[in-house]
């Protein structure tokens, strides 16, 4: 059940937690077309500064889109913007958990403001904002 922009209130969260596979680089840069060797060949990846393969940045940076077209505003919400700072790499069998706050809302607009963050434990690797555009309430 989504979140009509009337439910909305800042401080309000939802997170979405993933445990990345293989599988899942393997399925992204299939979808993306970006088979970067630093997400798919170890010998590659051990010359760069990150000692090893990583998962795509833009990956976790998905599970943005998760909380807020799944959990919070929910189905209906129309994603308008988002802005992401990469802070950390993210290796497969990491778990990554994205949490979604709202900052402010602009309900004559249906506009709603969310601040980001995606953390493997402690540490984060994705910090940002997003901007959507939230279902009202049906009429009855």
């Amino acid at each position: 059940m989504p979140y009509y922009i009337e439910d909305l209130k800042p401080g309000m969260s939802e997170s979405f937690t993933k445990t990345v596979t293989e599988r899942d680089i393997e399925l992204f840069g299939e979808v993306s077309g970006d088979v970067n060797p630093v997400h798919f060949d170890e010998e590659f990846a051990k010359g760069t500064i990150f000692k090893g393969r990583i998962a795509h940045g833009v990956l976790s940076s998905s599970y943005i889109s998760t909380v807020l077209g799944m959990k919070m505003p929910g189905p209906g919400t129309i994603f308008m913007s988002l802005t992401t700072r990469f802070k950390a790499p993210v290796r497969i069998g990491d778990t990554v958990t994205a949490t979604c706050t709202v900052r402010e809302v602009v309900a004559d607009k249906r506009r709603v403001l969310f601040d980001c963050l995606c953390k493997v434990g402690e540490v984060t690797v994705v910090d940002g904002e997003a901007l959507v555009m939230a279902p009202a309430r049906p009429k009855a």
